[in-house]
């Protein structure tokens, strides 16, 4: 039975586990499709970006294989998650919703506070960001994470730096996580590159409604990505 209880597994570790069991039983071999994701969704009674933490989770555990243009593929017979998805760190959907009830509020304190040499380093980044996307998008990681970091410094509010901190790192932690940032990257360089020039161009004009809302923008705009997107054609 799936549990919604804060203290139980995560809600996407036990809908992985739970689609383990008809390859642990010998219901589904190797080769065979798993069922299509909005089906799983309505049986499990979850949202389809829980399947997808799930999938990426049975994934990352080298269980099966993601065919963005056919489906979920059984390609382990070992049926057992990896110790780095069992460590219970939370989904990308959920960090991300964390993120997005946080850092524009440190983006609106930051345009208030930012000095002219944060502002330089922003642009800075930003440079190195579609420099580097040229050559290898997965480059621009550590930019992406220390623009936000540098943006939550820029709030004088060492509480919501170190929450915003804490939420990267879990990020940084996640296998989930990077397999879905490296998802979303593919489908959209130009658009992550877009939303990041806004957020600094509203923190020069020290526009802090302005600079909430283009991180807000930002940051829902992943959010719907990771909601409407699937995985794999059903």
């Amino acid at each position: 039975m799936i549990s919604t209880n804060s203290t139980e597994k995560r809600l996407y570790i036990q809908i992985a586990e739970a689609l383990l069991e008809p390859i642990k039983k010998g219901k589904l071999k190797f080769g065979q499709k798993l069922p299509p994701e909005r089906l799983l969704a309505e049986q499990f009674n979850v949202s389809r970006p829980t399947i997808r933490e799930a999938m990426i989770a049975l994934e990352v555990s080298g269980i099966v294989e993601i065919r963005s243009s056919s489906g979920v593929y059984v390609i382990g017979s070992a049926a057992r998650l990896g110790e780095s998805v069992k460590s219970n760190i939370p989904g990308p959907f959920e960090i991300l919703e964390a993120r997005l009830h946080l850092e524009p509020e440190a983006a609106y304190l930051a345009a208030q506070r930012i000095s002219m040499q944060e502002v330089h380093e922003l642009k800075t980044m930003l440079k190195r960001m579609k420099d580097q996307e040229k050559h290898d998008l997965s480059g621009t990681l550590d930019i992406d994470r220390n623009f936000h970091l540098l943006i939550a410094t820029a709030s004088r509010n060492s509480t919501i730096f170190e929450m915003v901190d804490w939420l990267w790192q879990l990020r940084d932690r996640s296998k989930i996580s990077s397999v879905f940032d490296s998802i979303v990257r593919d489908r959209g360089p130009v658009t992550i590159i877009d939303e990041h020039q806004n957020i600094v161009d509203a923190l020069q004009r020290r526009d802090a409604t302005g600079s909430k809302e283009a991180m807000a923008e930002h940051i829902q705009r992943v959010i719907n990505e990771f909601s409407e997107c699937a995985l794999y054609d059903d």
